[in-house]
């Protein structure tokens, strides 16, 4: 059983000093910028074009939300108040996922890859796990069942009891939140992707969800992670204001970001349907352009004709 550390009082500073770069997270964060960015330079270095937007999203706010919930001071402190923790729920669950989706890295493995390599990515998005667990409503299940399983059975006050549950969990955040959001917003090529008006639908769903959890947090008479809080003696903080606090990120986080969402999407399905749009018209202007041909033709085989 390992304790968690109890760092000095929480402040704007300690953001900054307690940052510790000694965590695996931190070392698969940089090896995933890593591989990111050598994947658009071999495609520009080809010549080809990748949109600068897309880099931003997967690099900035994309694995630095990641990072700055991990390896940043506020991870000296996710073991000691539940509202620290609550930000990060809501930045690996949601934030962060939603921009390393708009990256596109898929898509951009697929067009640096070649081989047997490429082979086994495709061979991987295609499977029937990744069918499965991919589906809109097993993701969506998944998202909306996580948080009142590891907040109201327990299982939360064991992953402060144990680091490496307690980092497991924020893995399963981020797995979580790709498997919700990638299909929903994501810009890579995954099998059975809805059309956009289920997907509004289903994110409209999922708006409520964060509002409930985060009221049945504030309202709670029971400690989340039961005596652990009270046990570290903190001269500073108030368990039971804390977890008011927490229900509250919860509840204003999930609302502001479950907008956000919805407007990415709103924004992707008109892009959507202008491309359709003009496709159509392409359309039409050949089929337009074929008749005028034929026309041409018929008179000139009727003029023929008729010398």
């Amino acid at each position: 059983m390992v304790l968690a550390e109890t760092p000095p009082p929480f402040s704007v500073a300690s953001v900054f000093t307690e940052i510790r770069l000694n965590s695996w997270i931190a070392v698969v964060l940089v090896v995933a910028a890593g591989l990111y960015l050598y994947g658009v330079h071999k495609m520009r270095a080809r010549g080809d074009r990748w949109p600068v937007s897309r880099t931003v999203f997967f690099i900035v706010p994309g694995l630095g939300g990641i990072a700055a919930v991990t390896v940043s001071g506020l991870h000296a402190y996710d073991e000691t108040l539940l509202s620290v923790h609550m930000v990060q729920h809501m930045v690996l669950s949601m934030a962060a996922p939603i921009f390393l989706a708009l990256g596109a890295p898929m898509t951009l493995a697929l067009r640096t890859l070649h081989g047997a390599p490429r082979r086994r990515l495709i061979a991987v998005i295609h499977s029937r796990v990744a069918k499965v667990f991919t589906f809109p409503l097993v993701a969506f299940g998944l998202f909306v069942a996580t948080p009142f399983a590891l907040y109201f059975t327990g299982l939360y006050e064991q992953t402060l009891r144990h680091t490496w549950l307690h980092e497991l969990t924020h893995a399963h955040f981020i797995l979580v939140g790709c498997l919700f959001f990638w299909p929903l917003l994501g810009l890579d090529p995954l099998p059975g992707r809805w059309p956009y008006p289920a997907r509004a639908l289903l994110m409209l769903l999922s708006v409520p969800f964060h509002t409930v959890l985060g009221l049945t947090v504030m309202q709670s008479t029971t400690l989340i992670g039961g005596d652990f809080y009270p046990s570290l003696h903190l001269g500073w903080a108030d368990p039971f204001t804390d977890q008011k606090l927490a229900g509250g990120i919860l509840w204003a986080g999930g609302e502001f970001i479950s907008v956000t969402m919805i407007a990415v999407l709103v924004v992707q399905w008109m892009r959507a349907s202008e491309r359709e749009a003009r496709r159509v018209d392409r359309e039409l202007d050949r089929q337009e352009a074929r008749e005028r041909a034929q026309d041409q033709n018929d008179a000139t085989v009727r003029s023929a004709a008729r010398d």
